[in-house]
Order: structure tokens, then sequence, then C-alpha cells
């Protein structure tokens, strides 16, 4: 399957420039190109792409609002958004993990990791195992947020005891490949029971399943190191 992607940034160059880079794969296309995020919410709705790479500092409608506007749309529900960071704006990249960003890349992104961020956001997984993206969502998570039926810790209940574990070890920012290592069980067994667990708790995908967990209180943000 070809993986269709929408390119939204108001940067000409950036964009032409992008396409030209997932344009050279055989599994990844670019349906379509935004210059803000009101014309990316538009063409999303049109195109339905799987992933749509946004950038957060737009004119006009920004890439938090299009993020959350796309998010919510039930009509999107197979679409994921990734987000274009500088990771310099920490309450940026918080209000997109809350609005339902699956993952994050910065600007200076190299290609390959760029075309593998976005296949893994594709299949459903989240961009999260970097150490910044992990210390920036354990930030934000030590702030209050809204009341969220979700993030309840009696909606843990559903869950099993090996779901609950597998569940904790994601948040803490291992792979399933690590989860396995630490379990003894396979990586695929890993890869089961965190879908299991997505649709116990109506996780969009596995970036928002870490969020469920912080939010829980399953497992807590490790405060970071004092000043010397």
């Amino acid at each position: 399957m070809t993986i269709r992607v929408l390119l939204a940034d108001d940067q000409a160059l950036l964009r032409a420039t992008f396409r030209i880079l997932i344009d050279s794969c055989d599994d990844l296309e670019v349906v379509a190109e935004a210059t803000d995020g009101k014309e990316a919410v538009e063409l999303a709705r049109v195109h339905h792409p799987d992933v749509v790479l946004m950038d957060i500092r737009m004119p006009g409608t920004d890439g938090l609002t299009a993020t959350a506007a796309i998010c919510a749309d039930p009509d999107l529900s197979a679409t994921r958004v990734l987000i274009l960071t500088t990771f310099e704006i920490d309450e940026y990249v918080a209000q997109a993990v809350r609005a339902g960003a699956s993952g994050f890349l910065g600007k200076d992104v190299g290609a390959d990791a760029l075309l593998d961020g976005l296949r893994t956001v594709a299949c459903g997984d989240a961009l999260l195992s970097p150490v910044a993206t992990r210390a920036l969502i354990a930030r934000f998570l030590t702030a209050p947020a809204p009341a969220d039926p979700l993030a309840l810790p009696e909606s843990l209940d559903a869950l099993t005891a090996r779901e609950r574990e597998v569940m904790a070890l994601a948040a803490e920012g291992l792979s399933n490949t690590e989860i396995a290592e630490q379990l003894v069980v396979s990586p695929l067994t890993v890869r089961t029971h965190i879908h299991r667990a997505m649709t116990k708790l109506n996780a969009r995908d596995r970036a928002q399943l870490v969020v469920i967990a912080y939010q829980s209180g399953l497992v807590r943000p490790t405060p970071p190191p004092a000043p010397r």
C-alpha cells in the first residue's frame, strides 16, 4: 500500500523539498499541499491522507488548531498527524499531543528519519522514542490538564495486568522490542497487548495511550534533575 501524505507548511521551498523526497519512494506519495492550518483541514477532508506532516507555526490558522480539528473529525479517524517542530516551545508540543498528534520531527531532520517517521506514524505507532520528545511529554503531563474521562484511573479497570504493564513500559519510552526483551515475550505479543489496550481505552494511537498512562497515574513523570 502507498502511504498518502498531506504537507502543511507555509514555506514553499520546504514543501517542495519534502515533496521531492517523499515522492521518490515507492511506498509514499504527496497527495496535496497546504499553506496554513485552515487549508490543511480542508484538504484533509477532501483527500483523507494517511499522514499530515504539519508545521506548528503558520500564519492564520496554526498547526495546533488544525491538528485538533483533524483529530476530532470522525471522518478522519484514520488520518495521523506528524508535527514539525524545533523542540523549542514545550507548550506547543504539549498542546499538539493533547490535540491528538502522533509524533514529532525537527525541521532539521534527515531524509531517512523523515521517511521512517512517516511510515511509523502511518502504521499506527507513535514517534515517541527520541529522548527530547519523552522529556517534553513528561514535562507537560505534570501540568494540570482539562478533565478527560479517558484519564480517570477507573478507566484502566478494563485492562489486564499484562496490558497495564506493557502500557506503562510504552509510556516510559520503550520500543516494542525493548519491552519484549524485558518481559521475555515476542515483539508481536507486545504489539498485540498495545493494540488491545488502545481498543479498550478508545485511544487513537500509541501517543494517546502514553498520554492516558500519565494522566491516569499509571506512570509518574520523572522530575528533571536539579540544576547544579
